[in-house]
Order: structure tokens, then sequence, then C-alpha cells
């Protein structure tokens, strides 16, 4: 029984029932060990028997946890000069998720709207069964005859639960992201590490936000972000980036130098880009995501890639 070969998609479905990575891992792991205990062949096939699994190992887990959100979610954009407040639990938030968990080689390009950190938050507002049916149906492409038997429904009630989740998300639902040259990674990379803002703001779309969890403050417009940007001693100049994709979209790990002179973990950054300009970025400070991305914990000797 090839549990394994199933790991990522079943790692993407749990992920967007539960909005959070490390949870997912669990509900994932949980699977395994409860089909290596009751899968029967005749019953069906493996995938299936581990998708009925998945579904009621996250309807179990949401019974007892809020809903994940972002921060456009919890409040209005902050006014400039706004303090940051007070950081909130981890458990409040979508936490990122590294592509390569939740994505199948062979669909990673399909796959990369469906993983978006806002179409994930946007899935947290569904009550959890209409969850499952929407992505089973819509994001995973099952037939509704499929999603009644893995569910004990009818083909009916799915076509129902599947028309009331589609209005519930109609509006929630991120504008798809435009392709993008790979080349604006490369100058925005070399804007943030100069701290040139000049560039990072023409880099801006006029709507863009920019996010800090554990900070529920939020800015949307490319003014606004743009005086953020230009506060003094912001730490962006002295900092290294290092490269990684999450949530579809490409992101950073930022490193910021202590007084011994290596730099350690300062902040994982996503950044969405659509056409030729950035429509957003989402920064969590902190270090607990570093590991989990495969991400050094320390670069004992950074350099700038030459230019």
């Amino acid at each position: 029984m090839d549990l394994e070969a199933h790991r990522v998609e079943l790692t993407g479905y749990c992920y967007r029932m539960l909005g959070g990575p490390f949870e997912a891992e669990d509900a994932v792991q949980e699977t395994f060990v409860r089909a290596w205990r009751t899968f029967d062949p005749g019953r069906g096939s493996l995938r299936s028997w581990l998708y009925s699994i998945a579904t009621n190992v996250c309807l179990d887990m949401l019974r007892s946890v809020q809903r994940r959100a972002m921060a456009m979610d919890l409040t209005s954009p902050a006014a400039i000069g706004t303090p940051l407040g007070v950081p909130l639990p981890d458990a409040t938030w979508v936490q990122p998720m590294p592509d390569a968990r939740v994505l199948p080689a062979d669909e990673v390009a399909e796959g990369r709207e469906s993983v978006r950190l806002a179409f994930v938050a946007a899935l947290q507002h569904l009550p959890p069964r209409q969850r499952a049916v929407l992505i089973l149906r819509d994001v995973l492409c099952w037939q509704a005859s499929e999603v009644a038997e893995l569910l004990s429904t009818t083909v009916a009630s799915v076509n129902s639960a599947l028309q009331r989740a589609r209005a519930t998300l109609a509006d929630r639902k991120p504008e798809p992201l435009q392709p993008f040259d790979k080349a604006l990674l490369e100058r925005y990379t070399t804007a943030f590490e100069r701290h040139d803002v000049e560039t990072l703001v023409a880099l801006l779309h006029e709507d863009a936000t920019m996010t800090m969890p554990p900070f529920s403050w939020w800015l949307r417009g490319r003014a606004d972000i743009a005086t953020a940007l230009s506060y003094g001693d912001s730490g962006c100049e002295t900092a290294r980036l290092v490269p990684t994709w999450a949530n579809g979209v490409p992101a950073f790990g930022q490193y910021r130098p202590g007084e011994d002179g290596a730099y350690r973990p300062f902040a994982l950054v996503l950044v969405e880009f659509s056409g030729s300009l950035m429509v957003g970025s989402t920064t969590y400070l902190g270090d607990h995501l570093f590991g989990f991305f495969g991400l050094p914990m320390i670069l004992s000797h950074p350099s700038r890639t030459s230019r």
C-alpha cells in the first residue's frame, strides 16, 4: 500500500481545509495511520479511501478551532503612523505552505491559484462540509456522485452545498494573477536589499497591499506603502533574501545581521506579481517557518549577488 504517493495531494487538500501547514501535515499523518488499520481493497480505490478519512479528520479538527484569516478579514487598512498593535496568536492566521508540499510536480502551474493565501483564507468562510464539497468539486474536479459517496450523502445535497459555497465565495475570491516576467524577481530582490525605495514603489500596483502577521495592521495603496517604505532605519538596507516558493507565489527568507555579523532569520516574505507589477506582499515576522521551508537558520557569510 503506497501511501506516500498520495502525500502531496492529500496535504494540499488538508491545507485548503484547515489553513495551517502544520495542522495539515498532522491531518495527513493521522489519515495514513487510520488507512493502515482500516483499508480494504474490496471497498474501492485507496485514493478514495484516503480522501474519505482525510475529510473526516479535518472535519473533526475544525470543530474546536477558530476560523483562520488574513489581516484584511479582521480590520480596515491602517492609516500611516498607526501603531502596529498587539501581535495575535499564530492560530489567528492562514499560514504559508511550501509549494513542494502541496502541489504535485506535474500540476504546479495549474494549482497555484488554488493555494494562494487569499483563496485559502476565503475558503475559511465556508462551513466545513461546504468547504470540503467546493474543494473536491471545483479544485480537485471530482464528480458530484463521487463527493456524495465520500460524504455519505446525496448528489442533490452535494449540488446544493456547492451552489451555496460558490455564492459565499463570489465576492471573496481573489482576482487571478497574470503571468509575470521572472526578471521582476531580480529587480525586486536587488531593490529590497539595497533599500531602493524608488524602485520598490515603481514595482507596486496602485492598489497593492502590505500585511505583516502576527499584527492585524495592514496597508492598501501605493502611496501609503511608499510612505511606510521610506521610514528611516527599516532594516531592509542590511537585509539578505534567500528565495523559495510558497502558496504558488515567490517567497523569500529575509535575514538581518546580528552583533556577531552572522545573518539570522527575520521574516518569511511572500510577494504576488501580476503582469508587470506587485499586487501584494505578506511578511510573516519571526523565524518559526524557516525550518519548515528548509531555509537555513544562519547565513555565516552572506553576499549580494553581483548585479
